[in-house]
């Protein structure tokens, strides 16, 4: 059985992303890329879907079956479990009743996959246990397996590593390692286990890699000198960000007296007048998730995945079990801003020509998501897997490609407005892709469509993807007005205006004093949020204000966090229980869960909308529930009876993004750094006849 979803750590070579639980076991892996099939499937079934073990014995019975934790605690624990400082190189320590060893577990920064578990013995002598199951296509295939005895060194008499070479049609895959390991066939196939004992001092490695069946296996690594230049490789990346605080002004360390680190701008307490957060853990969230963000962009393409994972539910036991090992339009769009406000300039740019790859072609195919390298190809289907803890169908692909969802073409446009604001050119490609986009959202402006959270029911007018499309007609109109770029200047000032007539005549209903989800529905969605940073309502407008205690009232739970929209309307004063077998608008039974990242988004407007006190409450509500690691999922489960626990794919990536966003709100807001400028003055808005200023409301 599977873990729980906070034990898991993420390793990452930015090409594919396994998970790894508390207790040793790389539980999900998929070859060569995030969107492969994978090779190690027991996160959506059980070891016999394919698995890499590697614990001390205790933890496992003499047939290497494993053994419940209250049979071995006694015995044997984690002692610790952390990333090495700003990377992803993995370490656990386990502590036994005869000695303690360390595993480090990474994965080598480079063209070829690799993935490396060193044990270092620390005291005594402890007896470990490794279980491989290697099972290809999503647990469908066994490969043939052929064990190769270590060679001996000529010149040096030493015994080489064992090779256990597995091949399985166009793939294949190599481990190598002092250990040997017993081959035992089961009815479920082969597995290769290995016992043996580490003393104090003493360091072994075992290395498993992946390369395509038709050539040769690659030659063996270093896994030393690999670790060191995994640590130097994740570091140098993070201290990227430290040095743009330093040389720009935006955030300055500087020495509390205590060692921990302190900001410029507003003086301030220590841990700020409601100590929730310290600011020590408010910059290690930040620094942590940008890493998290890092490690899901494909390091050839661009392409940012939601997630490393697929069909972890939302819902244990329900079907919101989605692929999220694709790449969305407004993730990298997110992405490439958080990534601009913190000093990566390299990867903002290296999303940005993704993202133009990606919406290369006719304007009117344009899809909310893609795969990993651009394809568009990203259909759904089931496999025969059991499930996280039985949830069920686990699908493979992502249909939400196939929906219309006219929010689309805003992130992008707005994303590259805000390139220009940096000073980035416009070149013969990028442009006139944004101007063939511009065209497409006037011809679609009559279209009702799917929204953001892609419901499966009727098509809608969503007021979030109706402001969306008003947001990328006045990138379009300051491209040319600000930028002096060529562009149907009337046409989109003409539909921007109108645009926003209609989003303040329907979507924003005067009888309760708030903007609502759709056109004639008097519900809210967490989507709302978003608008103010949009520059269509200021942040302290009071129908926004009430707009947001709306969505807190009516879509907060018990934990503390949102749910992104009502699934189904309840009649004021009615059981909500009463309505849970109900299909809703997303098209299935019940309410939707809690999400961190939209909960991330209230607590962006509520720093500011200078509502401090409850941003920080927020922002601690979310981040005392991120795992030991510092990760994320999608969603959570906050029912008392169940203890809380996550839910969804993980780690998430707009989760991250949402965290950042929000931190960096909270610390604007407090005068810790700088606000960016996202939009004009407001005396360059379009007005109708009247005088009557639409973007803001009149």
């Amino acid at each position: 059985m599977a873990s729980p979803l906070e034990d898991y750590a993420l390793l990452s070579d930015m090409q594919t992303g396994p998970l790894i639980s508390r207790r040793g076991s790389i539980d999900w892996m998929c070859v060569p890329r995030y969107d492969s099939p994978s090779v190690f499937g027991a996160i959506l079934g059980d070891a016999d879907h394919g698995r890499w073990l590697l614990a001390p014995a205790a933890t496992v019975d003499d047939d290497g079956r494993d053994l419940p934790e209250e049979q071995w605690r006694d015995q044997c624990r984690v002692g610790d479990r952390f990333y090495a400082e700003h990377t992803f190189v993995l370490h656990t320590v386990w502590i036994t009743d005869t000695g303690s060893v360390r595993v480090t577990d990474f994965m080598p920064l480079g063209t070829q996959l690799n993935v490396v578990r060193r044990i270092e013995g620390l005291t005594g002598d402890v007896e470990m246990v490794q279980d491989l199951r290697l099972r290809f296509d999503y647990g469908r295939i066994t490969p043939w397996i052929s064990h190769f005895a270590g060679l001996e060194d000529p010149e040096t008499g030493e015994i080489g590593d064992e090779e256990l070479i597995a091949l399985a049609g166009a793939d294949a895959m190599v481990l190598r390692s002092e250990v040997p390991a017993e081959r035992i066939d089961d009815d479920n196939g082969p597995r290769h286990v290995s016992r043996f004992t580490v003393s104090a001092g003493q360091t072994r490695d075992l290395v498993l890699t992946h390369f395509e069946s038709h050539r040769t296996p690659p030659p063996p690594v270093d896994a030393g000198d690999e670790l060191r230049t995994a640590l130097d490789t994740w570091r140098e990346w993070d201290e990227q960000w430290e040095n743009t605080q330093r040389t720009e002004g935006k955030v300055e360390p500087s020495d509390g007296g205590d060692g921990a680190p302190t900001y410029g701008g507003a003086a301030a307490e220590e841990d700020g007048p409601d100590p929730l957060l310290s600011l020590e853990e408010r910059e290690e969230a930040v620094r942590r998730s940008l890493l998290v963000v890092r490690s899901l962009m494909h390091q050839r393409s661009g392409g940012l995945v939601a997630a490393p994972s697929m069909s972890l539910p939302e819902q244990i036991g329900g079907e919101r079990n989605w692929d999220a090992r694709y790449s969305w339009l407004r993730d990298a769009a997110q992405a490439l801003q958080v990534m601009l406000e913190h000093g990566h300039d390299r990867e903002a740019l290296q999303l940005r020509n993704w993202m133009l790859r990606s919406v290369a072609g006719p304007a009117e195919d344009i899809q909310s998501v893609y795969g990993v390298g651009s394809e568009r190809e990203t259909s759904e289907h089931t496999v025969d897997l059991p499930g996280y803890e039985r949830s069920r169908p686990v699908r493979v692909g992502n249909s939400s490609s196939g929906k219309l969802q006219s929010d689309t073409a805003g992130y992008l446009l707005v994303a590259f407005e805000r390139l220009r604001r940096r000073g980035l050119e416009e070149d013969q490609l990028s442009w006139p892709i944004q101007k063939a986009l511009l065209g497409h959202v006037v011809a679609s402006y009559e279209e009702p469509d799917q929204g953001i959270w892609e419901m499966r029911g009727d098509r809608e007018f969503h007021t979030h993807s109706r402001v969306m499309m008003w947001a990328a007609l006045q990138a379009g109109v300051e491209a040319v007005r600000t930028h002096g770029l060529d562009g149907d200047l009337q046409l989109w000032e003409t539909h921007r205006d109108q645009l926003a007539l209609e989003i303040w005549t329907s979507g924003y209903d005067p009888a309760v004093g708030t903007f609502v989800q759709r056109y004639g529905a008097q519900s809210v969605d967490a989507s709302l949020l978003q608008l103010p940073s949009l520059g269509f309502v200021d942040w302290e407008d009071e129908r926004m204000v009430r707009t947001a205690q709306r969505i807190v009232e009516e879509l907060g739970t018990e934990s503390g966090l949102l749910r992104r929209y009502q699934n189904v309307s309840v009649p004021p004063g009615s059981d909500p229980a009463d309505f849970e077998s109900q299909i809703g608008q997303d098209g299935f039974e019940g309410p939707d869960s809690p999400h961190f990242g939209v909960t991330l988004w209230l607590a962006a407007y509520q720093a500011r909308s200078s509502q401090l006190d409850e941003a920080r409450r927020t922002l601690a509500g979310v981040l005392r529930r991120a795992t030991d690691l510092g990760l994320l999922s999608t969603a959570y489960d906050g029912d008392p009876d169940h203890g809380g626990r996550m839910l969804g794919n993980m780690p998430h990536v707009s989760s991250h993004l949402s965290l950042i966003e929000a931190l960096a709100a909270l610390d604007e807001a407090e005068g810790r750094r700088p606000a960016p400028v996202l939009h004009d003055d407001p005396e360059e808005d379009p007005e109708t006849a009247d005088g009557q200023d639409l973007t803001r409301g009149g």
